[in-house]
């Protein structure tokens, strides 16, 4: 599995890193990616998740259901 998050999209980023004497080098920065036993109400059961942990801290806001929702996301497959 690619390194996504199932939640909200998020994945890696194309960036430089620049030394002291201004030389640029490609690097890529990847997002912080965390598998995740989450308790879904609904379902009464748990879902495991591929997420970035700024989703990790909007589904204890938001709550699992609404965001899978938002994301178009079928939590009966997990």
């Amino acid at each position: 599995m690619s390194r996504i998050c199932q939640l909200t999209g998020k994945k890696a980023n194309n960036g430089m890193a620049v030394s002291h004497s201004h030389r640029r080098t490609h690097k890529l920065q990847e997002a912080n990616l965390q598998w995740k036993r989450i308790w879904w109400p609904q379902g009464n059961r748990f879902v495991r998740l591929k997420l970035s942990t700024k989703a990790i801290k909007t589904i204890e806001l938001k709550g699992l259901q609404a965001m899978a929702k938002k994301a178009g996301l079928d939590l009966n497959k997990f």
